[in-house]
């Protein structure tokens, strides 16, 4: 029976595992990637020199400016007055894109002032809202913003009782995508800094965004800056089914788009799946699955500006 992969990377059929490491198809950096399928959320404190250029350069999928932890207590004010400057610097040169924001968790003193300087205002595409252990954050941080289609809202899960309570949260009005904060994560339970020791809490995530019908989350940042640690978290995020993670910086998104974009290989198999099934039509039920997947993968490759005329010829798909 063949089985259907959640995400971008993994393998693609049963008994047909994928490599370690498998070569992305190449990236044409200009496409625009939409935020329910981005793969690479670069954080950048509000603080940071040159904010703007910050935002408007990255190559990353969404630029989040960070009013929340990336920001220390006493200068957070002038992160929220940054933000404004940076926005009107942007309307300036003639750009219309707006970075997303993380904000300060509903329960928190800086919740409000964060929620009063985006309410009506044009300075974000979007909400990363911190801490969310529950639906009623959301309800309560929307409201404020100016309802529930004021601004779309990732809910930033990073807590037991989060983890616990993330199928209420993924499915409250106006959340887009979970993401994890496995950092606050492992310092509320205590978990290591290991894959297995995250597994459930992932998985969790993974699972109950697909039962609300979202996009898959978003995975926590690799602090390290080892590139091959970096590789290897990206890859096991994706093969556990998240299909996007946060960065903390901008030279991590490339790692990051490679471990969360179709391989070569795995478009080389879509198409095999696509032109096979048009020749033959569909056989039996295990066909399904196959063709759901091989769209999905062309789909992405799609999305993501990869050039599908590298993928080989010929696939592992049998006739």
């Amino acid at each position: 029976m063949s089985t259907q992969v959640t995400g971008t990377t993994g393998a693609v059929d049963a008994g047909r595992p994928a490599p370690a490491a498998p070569a992305a198809a190449s990236v044409t950096t200009s496409t625009k990637v939409a935020p329910a399928i981005a793969r690479s959320w670069l954080l950048v404190p509000g603080t940071a020199d040159r904010l703007a250029d910050r935002i408007r350069s990255s190559s990353a999928d969404v630029v989040v400016v960070d009013l929340e932890d990336g920001v220390a207590p006493d200068r957070k004010g002038e992160a929220r007055r940054a933000l404004a400057a940076a926005v009107a610097e942007l309307d300036r040169a003639g750009i219309a894109e707006r970075p997303w924001v993380r904000i300060a968790d509903a329960a928190s003193d800086e919740w409000r002032a964060d929620v009063a300087l985006l309410r009506g205002r044009d300075l974000a595409a979007g909400v990363v809202l911190a801490k969310v252990e529950a639906a009623g954050h959301v309800r309560r941080t929307l409201d404020g913003l100016g309802g529930a289609a004021s601004l779309p809202l990732v809910a930033l899960v990073e807590s037991a009782l989060g983890v616990e309570s993330a199928l209420e949260i993924a499915s409250a009005p106006g959340v887009t995508r979970l993401a994890f904060g496995s950092g606050d994560f492992r310092l509320d339970t205590g978990a290591a800094d290991d894959p297995m020791a995250l597994l459930y809490a992932r998985s969790r995530l993974v699972s109950t965004s697909r039962a609300a019908g979202l996009p898959g989350p978003v995975d926590g940042p690799t602090v390290a800056r080892d590139a091959a640690v970096l590789a290897e978290a990206s890859r096991h995020a994706a093969s556990v089914g998240l299909t996007g993670r946060l960065c903390l910086r901008e030279e991590q998104v490339g790692a990051v788009h490679q471990a969360m974009s179709p391989s070569t290989a795995e478009i080389a198999w879509a198409l095999g799946v696509l032109e096979t099934i048009e020749r033959s039509g569909i056989r039996d039920g295990s066909d399904l699955p196959r063709l759901a997947r091989a769209r999905g993968v062309c789909d992405a490759a799609e999305s993501f500006g990869l050039d599908l005329a590298v993928a080989p010829a010929t696939s592992a798909y049998a006739d």
